[in-house]
């Protein structure tokens, strides 16, 4: 398939979603809808449309549509897409059909807003990554806040809160509730780029946790991506142990495993070193033949016996720090959840409510179809 707009194209397909706090699991599914067709376009709502929704997201618009932006699949994106995809929406941008993962999205009354374009035949379904969701992953930060209160009675207070989420009245929604991500090298394949530097290329190696992969790491790949005509980006991904010396508490968030691909999902990577040393020496330069060294504006932490792991990059002259213009980190995330820890734990509950309710319809319904056959089937 060509992914470049012209006459040779034959399909352009849509997805929309909110996109809100973008992770794996939505690059799969990018990646598995880019496979589908020849151009992916893809819809990303609004706050007001998420809020009427779902509950509040916990990144704006803004920060939303740069995170879908920055996946490599994608070719373009609609601000402010409608809640309720429609067949005038499908035409109005020109997409053959529309993309989305096998889990159920409703409307505020209950609606499936994919009725319309089902009924066409221009609905498409990916599979959803085992996993990982967004519930998930609050569930993980909301644990996490255990850590930094020794007080019992406030840690009661978490237990009960952390042991209810994402876990619904009766039974468990098998699309919000909580499970295993297992990783495999099918997955790592997909996602990787498979391109090798060219002798043009200029390697740039930048090392870090990456966990959460949000916004703040977008900007800094993107300026580091720019520091070169033909830029080849390495990063460097510190095993969790390695992440959880330096940065204490519960990190990392996510596993070596998730945030691999996190990154590899980005448009401006071009390979992941996975587990990567924390000095950044003379046989990880000279193996990658590395041209330059970035790193952020974050502080760097001394490594294990409390010497500069840049130390080398510096001496020959090609550590580089860059200023990506936004400071937000990992942390501020877990901040922006904690803070709005009840209205999640509120909507989450709300939504495994709403899919209960449909798989207990499509089991009525089912029932009833198989009822109706069975009473057929008596009458000859």
């Amino acid at each position: 398939h060509s992914s470049i707009p012209g006459p040779e194209i034959n399909e352009y397909q849509w997805n929309c979603r909110n996109y809100d706090m973008v992770h794996y699991g939505h690059s799969n599914q990018l990646r598995q809808a880019k496979a589908m067709g020849d151009y992916l376009i893809v819809g990303v709502h609004t706050d007001a449309e998420i809020a009427k929704h779902k509950g509040p997201p916990v990144f704006t618009q803004e920060e939303r549509y740069k995170m879908v932006r920055a996946i490599k699949w994608v070719d373009e994106i609609v601000e402010g897409a409608p809640y309720v995809t429609t067949l005038e929406t499908l035409d109005k941008y020109s997409c053959d059909f529309c993309v989305h993962g096998d889990d159920i999205t409703l409307t505020v009354d209950g609606k499936d807003t994919y009725e319309e374009v089902k009924h066409a035949g221009r609905y498409r379904e990916c599979r959803r990554t085992q996993g990982v969701s967004t519930t998930d992953l609050v569930g993980r930060m909301l644990l996490m806040t255990k850590a930094h209160h020794s007080n019992m009675v406030r840690y009661q207070h978490y237990q009960q809160h952390t042991d209810n989420f994402g876990k619904g009245p009766k039974g468990h929604s098998p699309w919000t509730g909580v499970s295993q991500f297992l990783q495999t090298s099918q997955k790592i394949i997909q996602f990787a780029s498979g391109k090798e530097p060219q002798p043009t290329d200029t390697i740039i190696y930048v090392a870090g946790a990456f966990d959460l992969f949000h916004i703040g790491h977008v900007d800094f790949l993107e300026m580091v991506y720019k520091q070169a005509e033909k830029p080849y980006v390495i990063v460097g991904l510190h095993f969790d142990q390695e992440v959880n010396r330096y940065k204490g508490k519960n990190y990392p968030i996510m596993n070596i495993h998730e945030r691999t691909l996190s990154v590899l999902a980005c448009r401006y990577v071009s390979e992941v070193v996975i587990g990567a040393p924390y000095a950044v020496g003379k046989d990880l330069l000279d193996h990658f033949k590395v041209d330059l060294v970035c790193h952020g504006k974050t502080e760097v932490f001394p490594d294990n016996d409390g010497s500069d792991p840049y130390a080398e990059p510096r001496k020959r002259g090609i550590f580089k720090t860059i200023d990506s213009g936004n400071s937000l980190t990992t942390d501020d995330i877990v901040q922006r959840i904690i803070e709005n820890r009840l209205q999640f734990e509120a909507r989450n509950q709300k939504k495994e409510a709403k899919e209960m309710a449909v798989i207990e319809a499509m089991k009525k319904r089912e029932q009833q179809e198989q009822q109706s056959e069975a009473t057929a089937q008596a009458a000859h």
